[in-house]
């Protein structure tokens, strides 16, 4: 069985080292990863290759820049000839990004099985491209590989219930492996920071980053919290951008480059807080168990806020803490193997 698995963003690197070492382990089973390019300089792509042993892309699409449509147009014309040549068994895509909606659609064009990684989450804001994207891919998709009952839900309340899988998250197994296979890394040493005294930041969200007065209230309100503690921000090269062209200060906040997974985990596990718009970013934040701020209006990661272990910006108070049951077992990689031999 040919697997195609789709990648382009920081995110799904991550995600798809999980599922790339349970296929590895398959006799029956070979992979061909396509690289869009959506995430593209050594900081955002070749560091995570490298730390997490993803096998090197067969086919690099140098796709990057442009509009939401641009990218994604361009995408799906490099992606068609490519599909028609290899003819996988299955696609895989990851998440929510342009990368896993031009792959979804490109391969429901042709025919061919679709494997939706992170299936069912909604944050219900249409004015995010990453909704559209989420719920374009799953109407299209042939397998939904839900990460939370939540999810499974969430596609039942639209019309979606047939080959709809709680396999757990595929993120809590990266964290598992990362924190007990991986070597400590020396992040926190090298930054000169304490354990436990220090907080995380990372912006990155287009519509944080594209709206200048949204972006300066979010870095002022990173800058109070910092007089608690210090505040890490690896800064995204998009919100980097953004920051020179409305000239917002960044000082009172510890800017550094963005980090490959491995120095962001262990920054993370030493960490007091969590300031972030990223999804992936709220559900790690628990899996070392350290509370979360969510600089947007919503999460697609609800499970987090009602268990009292992430709060929106807009609100001064955390639920009453309890463990969250929903993100599995650490085995959710092998789950979705057994589910594409199967489907």
């Amino acid at each position: 069985m040919k697997i195609l698995t789709i990648v382009g963003a920081r995110p799904q690197f991550v995600k798809a080292a999980v599922v790339s070492r349970a296929i590895r382990e398959n006799d029956h089973m070979s992979e061909v990863m396509l690289h869009t390019g959506q995430h593209f300089d050594a900081d955002m792509s070749a560091i995570f290759f490298n730390e997490l042993g993803i096998p090197e892309p067969a086919h690099h699409l140098h796709i990057h820049g442009g509009s939401h449509g641009d990218m994604t147009g361009r995408m799906l014309a490099a992606l068609e000839p490519v599909l028609m040549t290899e003819r996988p068994h299955w696609v895989v895509v990851f998440g929510d990004t342009n990368s896993t909606l031009a792959g979804a659609l490109a391969a429901a064009k042709l025919n061919i099985p679709i494997a939706h990684v992170e299936a069912g989450l909604r944050s219900y804001n249409r004015n995010m491209p990453e909704e559209i994207n989420r719920v374009v891919t799953d109407h299209v998709s042939t397998l939904h590989l839900c990460p939370t009952q939540t999810a499974v839900a969430n596609l039942a309340k639209e019309g979606i219930r047939e080959n709809v899988h709680d396999v757990g998250d595929v993120m809590y197994d990266a964290s598992l492996f990362a924190l007990k296979q991986l070597p400590r890394t020396s992040i926190v040493h090298d930054l000169k920071l304490q354990p436990g005294k220090y907080a995380v930041a990372t912006v990155h969200r287009a519509e944080n980053t594209d709206d200048p007065i949204k972006l300066k209230s979010i870095i002022n309100y990173l800058v109070e919290c910092g007089r608690e503690a210090p505040i890490v921000l690896p800064l995204h090269p998009r919100t980097r951008r953004a920051a020179e062209r409305s000239e917002i200060s960044l000082k009172g906040l510890l800017v550094i480059e963005p980090l490959g997974y491995l120095d962001m985990a262990w920054l993370l596990s030493g960490a007091c807080g969590v300031y972030t718009d990223s999804g992936g970013l709220q559900k790690e934040a628990y899996f070392h168990r350290v509370p979360c701020v969510t600089l947007r209006s919503e999460t697609e990661w609800v499970e987090t806020i009602g268990h009292g272990w992430n709060r929106l910006w807009s609100q001064q108070h955390y639920l009453p803490r309890r463990e969250i049951s929903e993100y599995g077992d650490g085995r959710a990689g092998q789950k979705i193997i057994d589910l594409l031999k199967k489907t």
